[in-house]
């Protein structure tokens, strides 16, 4: 029994009559918060470098797999086999240069084709021209994390060619944006605030995703080093038996500086 055919096997003994009561009550619906943890488990993995975590992070998220395949089989929908069988096809599909006479020299070539063939699959055996509501943004999860999903949104749109030449073009529209909201803040429009900020944020996120910079881990490690920086503040406070609440906006500066100093 290889690795696979073994979970397998333990899916369908925990879900069988003599299994785990807590494994035989799920649903996909109660899987759904599991999948989301494990799947950001995996991506803090990763940041962390650390393949051991990796590897078993990696378990974690197949065995939700595992879970909602021996479900959708008991339902007689699908099994597991359908599920990697249905990703292999796909991939074979989508790399005409790869397994098919079609050639892509260039990243820009593959994305390319691989929308083409995506719209493609969407608009069915059938279909001539394609749905005329069809659009390169379709299929994004609107329950990504929205600075992902704006970075996402981003890149599909930039294969049609709606990107700045340069990065540099992008700075420039985060001083523009940034100008725009000190316009509304002036003004004291809390709408108009709330939209520039969006605004202000895609285009950070825009500039990431030019970059080849994931803004989601980009913004948790600004956060980290911010949390850091923010205790040693604390403790420094505390060691001198000071509440930061007494503190002016000079000296909380001072110390913040102090321990921007000490990174």
């Amino acid at each position: 029994m290889d690795a696979t055919d073994r979970l397998i096997a333990i899916m369908a003994r925990l879900r069988g009559e003599n299994g785990c009561p807590w494994d035989r009550e799920q649903s996909p619906r109660t899987l759904r918060p599991y999948v989301l943890e494990e799947a950001h488990e995996v991506a803090e993995a990763i940041d962390s470098g650390n393949w051991d975590d990796l590897r078993e992070e990696l378990g974690d998220l197949l065995l939700q797999v595992a879970f909602l395949a021996r479900i959708a089989e008991e339902e007689g929908r699908f099994r597991f086999e359908d599920v990697a069988n249905a990703i292999s096809a796909k991939l074979e599909r989508r790399h005409p240069h790869v397994f098919g006479d079609v050639e892509a020299h260039r990243v820009e070539d593959v994305w390319r084709r691989w929308d083409e063939i995506k719209r493609a699959e969407k608009a069915g055996p059938d279909a001539t021209g394609g749905s005329p509501s069809a659009s390169r943004l379709d299929g994004i999860p609107r329950g990504l994390p929205a600075l992902g999903r704006a970075a996402l949104v981003a890149d599909k749109a930039s294969r049609a060619g709606f990107d700045w030449p340069e990065p540099a073009g992008i700075v420039d529209k985060l001083g523009e944006e940034a100008e725009e909201l000190r316009a509304a803040l002036a003004a004291g429009d809390r709408d108009q605030v709330e939209e520039e900020l969006g605004d202000l944020l895609f285009a950070a996120a825009s500039l990431a995703r030019r970059l080849k910079i994931d803004p989601e881990g980009a913004l948790a490690r600004a956060t980290a080093k911010f949390a850091e920086r923010f205790r040693r503040v604390e403790d420094g406070a505390a060691a001198e038996g000071v509440r930061l609440e007494e503190l002016d906006a000079a000296e909380l500066d001072r110390r913040w500086i102090a321990a921007k100093q000490g990174s």
